[in-house]
């Protein structure tokens, strides 16, 4: 059951800023994670956006279906790969400077390392620990079921929060510029990972939301 006000989001790995704003925004404090739909290739669903020393750069969790399903829920991380070690070490290179990194690090890094099984599981997971960190009361669950369009007293955002869309309007003119590493190189970059914020920012992290 979607109740009114709520916000329905796809599953993402260490998700982007506006995430975070639609869980501060649900009129109902209620984030709905779709989890029935197909798996979708190039999207926030295995890869995040950080603010790297040559600017964005993205990071991208392998998969592969489990038994040729093509549910969400189906997608087995492929661990054979390093990607678990480069991602650290890019984190680290990227924000080891910022205030709060050290602080942080050690909690998201244990979900990480902890070596889920599905990608929906490592995300889930992160997203938890994320709200909590950032400091935002919102209770997460799922849909349960697929349905291809809500009504319009239901935030869907399923398919406005891209990487290779630009950032929904409705958050456009919210997002306050906060400090970032490399702003004196490339400026202030906004929608990136809640990683950016959160280790930018720390317990300061949930007024820009």
């Amino acid at each position: 059951m979607i109740s009114s006000g709520c916000a329905v989001v796809t599953t993402a790995y260490f998700p982007p800023v506006e995430y975070f704003m639609a869980a501060a925004a649900a009129a109902a404090g209620e984030l709905k994670v779709e989890d029935s739909e197909s798996y979708v290739k190039q999207s926030y669903r295995n890869r995040c956006r950080i603010y790297a020393c040559d600017g964005v750069l993205s990071l991208t969790v392998p998969v592969s279906a489990a038994d040729g399903g093509k549910g969400i829920r189906d997608m087995r991380i492929d661990y054979s790969k390093p990607w678990l070690q480069q991602h650290e070490r890019a984190l680290i290179s990227a924000y080891r400077t910022s205030a709060f990194f050290e602080y942080y690090k050690d909690d998201l890094f244990a979900v990480m390392e902890a070596k889920p099984e599905t990608l929906f599981e490592l995300n889930t997971a992160l997203t938890v620990k994320l709200l909590g960190l950032l400091g935002l009361r919102c209770p997460l669950s799922f849909t349960g079921e697929y349905v291809p369009e809500y009504g319009p007293d239901v935030m869907d955002l399923r398919e406005s929060i891209h990487p290779k869309k630009t950032v929904p309007e409705m958050f456009r003119n919210r997002f306050k510029p906060y400090y970032q590493v490399f702003y004196e190189k490339f400026g202030f970059i906004p929608g990136l990972s809640a990683l950016d914020l959160l280790f930018n920012e720390g317990p300061n992290a949930l007024s820009f939301l």
